[in-house]
């Protein structure tokens, strides 16, 4: 059977890092095959920290932000959109799963709520003009015709 090669980067830190590319040490993965394996790949251990698993193959990896981002959203014409993620999976977007982070970063709450993922930009901006605020400053998404209140609280980028 085919080894992934994790030896190949024995060396070096794998990681996945909030712009949604793989790295190993500080050297970008730009091969798209390699980073769908390792995206399809993650395993989360008890402690909560992430590896990779390819066969029997494991390795361990540093996750800088969430083990996966929203690549892209698609119209689902019903009024609402599909979630492309970083291992290429779909999910329908819940508006109910949104939520604001620190400098005011979209998440959303995929694989069954077992897992956040933060949106790219390509994604966020193709959301954003589904976003209103009322006059208290709270904001919400506009799907369908229903105002669905945005989680958390953004903070100030450190």
């Amino acid at each position: 059977m085919p080894r992934a090669g994790f030896y190949t980067a024995e060396s070096g830190k794998i990681s996945f890092r909030r712009d949604g590319n793989w790295y190993s040490d500080d050297e970008r993965i730009d091969n798209p095959r390699i980073s769908l394996l390792f995206s399809r790949s993650i395993k989360r251990n008890p402690d909560g920290s992430y590896y990779l698993q390819v066969a029997e193959e494991r390795a361990p990896i540093t996750v800088e932000d969430t083990p996966y981002v929203v690549k892209a959203l698609e119209d689902d014409e019903l009024g609402g959109f599909a979630m492309v993620l970083s291992d290429n999976t779909c999910e329908p977007l819940d508006p109910t799963a949104l939520e604001i982070g620190a400098c005011h970063v979209l998440y959303a709450w995929v694989k069954g709520g077992d897992a956040r993922a933060r949106f790219l930009r390509s994604a966020y901006y193709h959301l954003s003009d589904r976003f209103e605020a009322d006059d208290a400053g709270r904001f919400y998404v506009n799907l369908r015709g229903h105002r669905y209140p945005l989680g958390g609280a953004p903070a100030p980028c450190n």
